[in-house]
């Protein structure tokens, strides 16, 4: 099966990198010793405490898995120094909807998207109208609360 790529920026990349270094080298030990102290205290049948420390083994193991395949699969977003005329991957956005609000977003994968930080993803309602659009384009976004029309005012 083909592994999905991760579009990242390289500071995301660097944050993946780091929660993975944190996972291995404090984390899984912190969680073996855990398994440790609860099998000395009672075995490990009828155990909760045994049951919790594995079940955050499987939480931290998974997580690793999932940080090296991302990290192995990242395609790096990279900065252009001019700025483009369209819409693409690290493309900075400002927006307007009818009442006259802006907005500013990046545009990440979907592996960095942090809405409250502004960054939205690609792949996101929002992200993928944006994706390819100019200046004064104005796109129509399905979202739970209805349609949403924003007209792009800005690409850095």
């Amino acid at each position: 099966m083909a592994q999905k790529e991760t579009f990242l920026t390289p500071e995301g990349l660097e944050k993946l990198k780091a929660e993975l270094e944190h996972l291995e080298t404090v984390r899984r030990p912190q969680v073996a010793e855990q398994i440790h102290r609860a099998k000395e205290l009672g075995g490990t049948v009828d155990n909760a405490e045994y049951d919790d420390a594995k079940n955050e083994q499987a939480f931290v193991e998974g997580r690793i898995l999932t940080l090296e395949n991302m990290i192995k699969n990242a395609i790096l977003i990279e900065e252009d120094k001019k700025p483009s005329k369209f819409v693409k991957l690290g493309s900075k956005v400002t927006v307007r909807d009818p009442d006259g609000e802006e907005e500013h977003y990046a545009i990440v994968g979907s592996a960095e998207a942090s809405p409250g930080e502004g960054k939205i993803s690609n792949e996101s309602p929002v992200g993928s109208a944006l994706m390819g659009k100019k200046v004064g384009d104005e796109v129509e976004v399905e979202t739970p609360a209805g349609a949403l029309k924003l007209k792009l005012v800005a690409i850095e």
